[in-house]
């Protein structure tokens, strides 16, 4: 570092001396400095909350409004243990819950959106372009404006109380962005890949599951990620759909600790909150990587 840094002064400063530029190279030290604190404080800043979180879950239910800092040491596990068991069935069954959601979802994006790219980026029919604006205008399209006719539909079919109106609409490609995200991605790839397995036979099942998957792991990935979190959090959606509590999910579960007739259990929702948490902290970190990798290949900015 401070090889190069020399190197570039003695270029930008060929006729400065040596206390010139160890002058410029103190003035950039001490802006990094600053730079980097500036860093650290606006990180603090913004994990503060969770910070907040994970602390006054392990405070008794009264303290948690009453002492706001961070810093204590009347620390407890009773929130934990008793948000388990506080909504008559063990909060694992809304984990279990969310896990069928979450397992569903993504097998139904991975299916039905690269299938759904490869057909735009690869084969050429009629009305491809035309069908391609309009699956990207679908992007912008509010869920609020489908709701009711697609509350009836699963209605007469008798799909309320299931997991069904979540789960099978997946398998449709109803997700364009990812659909988007697995075009653009393919269409980055070398064309020449998909000439020479066409040259030696191959159709278009043959190449997508042998040639194209294979490469798609990083859009693959990316997709699977996005899914995971936006259904392990998804609210309305399971709120509209389920009903019994047997059936629901961990963000509407959490919804039980707070009643507006009566005492809140406060410290015990925060406790789950954080059980809650860690299986998304747990999938990001573990797919960051590829999260990255997948977003800059694709073109997105």
């Amino acid at each position: 570092m401070t090889t190069t840094t020399d190197a570039t002064l003695a270029v930008v400063l060929p006729n400065a001396g040596d206390d010139e530029r160890r002058r410029l190279r103190r003035r950039g030290n001490v802006r990094s400095v600053f730079k980097h604190a500036g860093l650290i404080l606006l990180s603090i800043v913004m994990i503060y909350p969770l910070i907040w979180l994970v602390v006054s879950s392990l405070k008794p239910n009264a303290d948690i409004f009453t002492d706001l800092g961070i810093f204590t040491t009347d620390l407890t596990f009773e929130n934990y243990v008793r948000g388990w068991t506080a909504q008559q069935l063990p909060f694992s069954v809304f984990l279990m819950n969310s896990t069928i959601l979450v397992v569903g979802a993504i097998i139904g994006n991975l299916v039905s959106c690269s299938l759904a790219a490869y057909a735009f980026a690869r084969l050429k029919f009629w009305g491809r372009n035309a069908y391609f604006v309009i699956m990207l205008g679908t992007i912008m399209l509010p869920f609020h404006v489908v709701l009711v006719p697609q509350f009836i539909i699963f209605r007469e079919l008798g799909w309320l109380e299931t997991f069904l109106p979540l789960i099978v609409p997946k398998f449709l490609a109803t997700d364009a962005f990812f659909v988007f995200l697995m075009v653009q991605f393919i269409r980055g790839l070398p064309k020449e890949i998909f000439e020479a397995a066409r040259i030696d036979g191959a159709g278009h099942a043959r190449i997508f599951g042998q040639v194209t998957l294979p490469l798609m792991v990083p859009a693959l990935a990316t997709t699977t990620i996005f899914t995971f979190i936006w259904t392990w959090g998804d609210f309305f959606g399971p709120l509209i759909y389920l009903r019994t509590r047997d059936n629901f999910p961990v963000s509407v579960a959490l919804k039980g600790f707070i009643d507006a007739q009566s005492s809140s259990n406060y410290g015990a929702m925060f406790a789950m909150s954080v059980v809650s948490l860690i299986p998304l902290f747990l999938a990001f970190l573990i797919g960051q990587k590829y999260l990255v990798k997948g977003i800059a290949t694709t073109g997105i900015k």
